[in-house]
């Protein structure tokens, strides 16, 4: 799997994105690279990348997360050490960014660093199982408004289409139509489908393997990205 110096992680609420980016944030410090994760979600209160911090710090992770996360403040301030993810060209940065457009105008005043560097992924997490993103022109409607809040583009699909604890290999199996189609109508690659191990390791011969997520990480509710 090749690894940009920047990854960013957006997509719907419920999408499951701050799971894939606080994953993919151990895949790459288990390879050996100087990781850091931003949070730059300041509108869900209920689940933050801060939430996983034990596991993140003990893998040699920094946390770069919004100012009283995880406190009762409706809307944290973003620190201004979130601003080394885009100038310390030494570390492989993840941005996990805030559901919908609304949360997506946290990006935007990073939006030129990145763009200047140009070494960055981002990456439209969509599980084709919510009801606001059950359809190609409803999931494409929701990639336009992130686009148009945070001034990037999407350049690639991450594929998380789960039903929760309810979860089996047929339901990935099942989502590949969906997320093809999503491609085809885009022009976007797929970078990666999402799976826990329990399902993962059912899965074989794929044109793109999934990243196993791993459970013992934490454990969502249903409804809470």
């Amino acid at each position: 799997m090749e690894h940009k110096r920047l990854t960013l992680f957006a997509g719907h609420y419920g999408s499951g994105k701050t799971n894939i980016a606080v994953n993919y944030a151990l895949l790459l410090a288990k390879e050996g690279n100087k990781v850091c994760i931003a949070d730059l979600d300041i509108v869900n209160p209920y689940f933050r990348t801060k939430d996983s911090e034990k596991e993140l710090l003990s893998a040699g992770i920094r946390l770069v997360s919004p100012q009283y996360a995880n406190s009762n403040v409706d809307l944290p301030a973003l620190p201004a050490e979130s601003y080394s993810l885009v100038q310390d060209k030494s570390t492989l940065g993840i941005m996990d960014i805030g559901g919908d457009d609304r949360g997506a105008y946290a990006l935007g005043r990073y939006a030129e660093a990145i763009k200047a560097e140009n070494d960055y992924r981002m990456a439209f997490v969509v599980n084709c199982y919510r009801p606001l993103t059950s359809t190609v022109d409803d999931a494409v409607e929701v990639m336009k408004e992130i686009e148009a809040a945070c001034g990037l583009k999407f350049n690639c699909i991450v594929n998380n289409s789960n039903l929760g604890k309810e979860t089996t290999p047929a339901t990935v199996l099942d989502s590949l139509d969906f997320v093809e189609r999503l491609s085809e109508r885009t022009g976007l690659e797929i970078f990666m489908h999402t799976a826990e191990e329990s399902v993962a390791k059912e899965l074989t011969g794929l044109r793109v393997m999934p990243m196993v997520l791993q459970k013992k990480i934490f454990d969502l509710p249903d409804d809470i990205s």
